[in-house]
């Protein structure tokens, strides 16, 4: 991985991740995603033990996505707490991944996919350290750094 300054780190950068996303193809990933989640056999038992309403949900996670992608605001939960009680491990993260990159890539340029990506893996990271942290493990970031 090639180190960046601050200077360069697309995540500090003002405004949209990029100038063609909109809400509509956050919608669409997160709804597509979500559908493949649910039935994927990794992913899937967790989810569906976890969520409840599938609609508010996805409407939570679509306001997440426009939050992070566009900077809309629309998003104020603390995401970290729900996913602290779930019974997750490192092929949970690594599925994920693995199904959002894939899903992205499917309605998505590839410059629009790598934005998503670099903000998925470092949520996916940090979700995985809280998460070992939380049950005493030392942990590296495996995704993003």
């Amino acid at each position: 991985m090639v180190n960046q300054s601050p200077d360069d780190n697309p995540l500090t950068r003002p405004g949209p991740a990029h100038p063609d996303i909109t809400d509509p193809d956050i919608a669409r990933l997160v709804a597509v995603f979500y559908a493949r989640a649910r039935e994927d056999e990794i992913l899937g038992p967790v989810f569906n033990r976890a969520v409840h309403d599938w609609d508010e949900h996805i409407a939570q996670i679509t306001d997440f996505w426009s939050s992070i992608m566009l900077r809309t605001g629309r998003y104020s939960g603390r995401p970290l707490n729900p996913h602290l009680r779930l019974p997750i491990q490192a092929e949970h993260f690594d599925r994920w991944l693995s199904l959002f990159e894939q899903t992205a890539r499917e309605i998505f340029t590839p410059e629009i996919t790598h934005e998503f990506m670099i903000r998925a893996r470092r949520i996916a990271d940090n979700f995985e350290l809280a998460i070992g942290n939380m049950r005493g493990e030392i942990r590296s970031p495996r995704h993003s750094r």
